[in-house]
This record gives C-alpha cells, sequence and structure tokens, in this order.
C-alpha cells in the first residue's frame, strides 16, 4: 500500500462542504429560507471511490492493485522511452486502439492480435502488451513518442516531476503566480484554481505562528481578560 500524495479525505469533505454552501445560499435566494447540511469524511471519499466500489459490488471480484495503470482499461498508464522518460497515455475505445498500433507502435498487425483485438483481452494478457509498447518505444524518445500520439489523437502526456510541474509554462502563461510576505521573507504562492473575471483572488501574507490566535479567541466569544489569562497560563 502506498501513502496518498494529498489529503485525500479532508479535500473531499471540504470541497463538498464548499458546493453544499453554495447550493444553501442559491435556495436561501430561491425561497427566502435556510439551510443546515452535514458533510462526512468518510461519505465524501466513498463519492470518490465510487468505481472501484461499484467494480467490486457488481462486478464480483475487487480491481487488483494497479498503480498508475487501470484495473479496467489497457493500454493505461506510464510506459518508459527511449530517453529513460514515461509518457502517460490512455486508450477509450477500439478505434483508438487500431490507430495506437497503425500511428504509434507502427505495427498495425497487432490490431488483430487474439490476445488484443478487445479491451478485456489485452486486460487478461497486460503484461505482453506492456511488452509489446515499450519494445516499440525504446528507440524513440519521449518527445517522439508524444508527438505520435498526439498525431494519433490519443490521450496521452509527460510524466513531471514537482519541479518541473513549479516551471510549467501554463502557470506562468496564466498568471497563476503571486508574491506574499512571509516571516521568512516574500515567498511566490498560486492563486486558487477557480478564476472570476475581474475578481482578483485575495493572497495575504503568511502569519506568524500565533498571530491571530487572540482576534480568533475573540470571535469564539472569549472577552479580552479571559483572553490574557490563558496567555498568562500558557496554553495559547
Amino acid at each position: 500500500p502506498s501513502k496518498v500524495g494529498i489529503s485525500a479525505a479532508d479535500i473531499a469533505a471540504g470541497m463538498y462542504t464548499y458546493t453544499g454552501i453554495l447550493t444553501a445560499l442559491f435556495q436561501r435566494e430561491r425561497t427566502g429560507g435556510g439551510a443546515a447540511f452535514e458533510v462526512s469524511l468518510l461519505e465524501a471519499l466513498g463519492e470518490w471511490m465510487g468505481f472501484p466500489a461499484y467494480f467490486t459490488a457488481y462486478g464480483g471480484s475487487q480491481p487488483p492493485r494497479s498503480g498508475a495503470s487501470h484495473a479496467a482499461i489497457a493500454p493505461y498508464g506510464p510506459f518508459e522511452a527511449g530517453d529513460g522518460k514515461a509518457v502517460f497515455l490512455g486508450l477509450q475505445n477500439e478505434r483508438e486502439w487500431v490507430r495506437f498500433c497503425e500511428a504509434v507502435l507502427e505495427r498495425p498487425e497487432l490490431a488483430a492480435d487474439p490476445r488484443f483485438d478487445s479491451n478485456s483481452g489485452r486486460v487478461e494478457n497486460g503484461e505482453e502488451l506492456d511488452e509489446a509498447i515499450e519494445g516499440a518505444f525504446k528507440d524513440l524518445s519521449s518527445e517522439e513518442v508524444i508527438s505520435r500520439l498526439d498525431g494519433a489523437g490519443i490521450a496521452n502526456a509527460r510524466m513531471r516531476t514537482v519541479g518541473e510541474f513549479l516551471d510549467h509554462p501554463q502557470l506562468e502563461a496564466r498568471d497563476r503566480w503571486r508574491e506574499v510576505g512571509s516571516p521568512s521573507g516574500p515567498l511566490r504562492a498560486l492563486v486558487p484554481p477557480v478564476t472570476m473575471q475581474g475578481v482578483e483572488s485575495v493572497m495575504g501574507p503568511i502569519p506568524e505562528v500565533g498571530e491571530h490566535t487572540e482576534a480568533i479567541l475573540e470571535e469564539l466569544g472569549l472577552d479580552p481578560e479571559r483572553v490574557g489569562s490563558l496567555r498568562d497560563a500558557g496554553a495559547v
């Protein structure tokens, strides 16, 4: 098992809380009435687990662990090119499979190979399929592979490091970076992904540890005397 790289449950619940608030505001606008709603971390993850959950419930078996590949679609996932870099690709239907064999692998005979002439066959014979694909890619650079995939209309992506993501030209082209203050000096930070025309995201300075403690406690209803006693006791 591998740890998910982000706080998936917290983010999922936060997103559904966000949509719940928007729905409640819209309801208030339409009806004049308020609304109360609940969001569960478990249930938010349950929504995100829809495919493997229903696959298990109605498919007769649990989907196998497949890493960055797909449990029920092949070929799908990262494949190494001749320069050692990985290219992600995913096929959606049989038309794409034929184009992939002809224009990308340049092995049209594979399209009719009985091991690979259906998606279920390709999944069942995944190891042989991966060997055939990487055998065709070993004499190509990752850029050449991507060029062929683009030409064939096959979904693909480069496998990037975190550093390469930070240097992605789209982030610069779409003006996603802002300079913010911090206790350590100015830093670059990404603006939130939701952009509204004519509305600039608020990107305030990163606070010192405890900088807003007193204000938050007062928001919670504690009077200044109580806040002071907590501070004197070392509780805050």
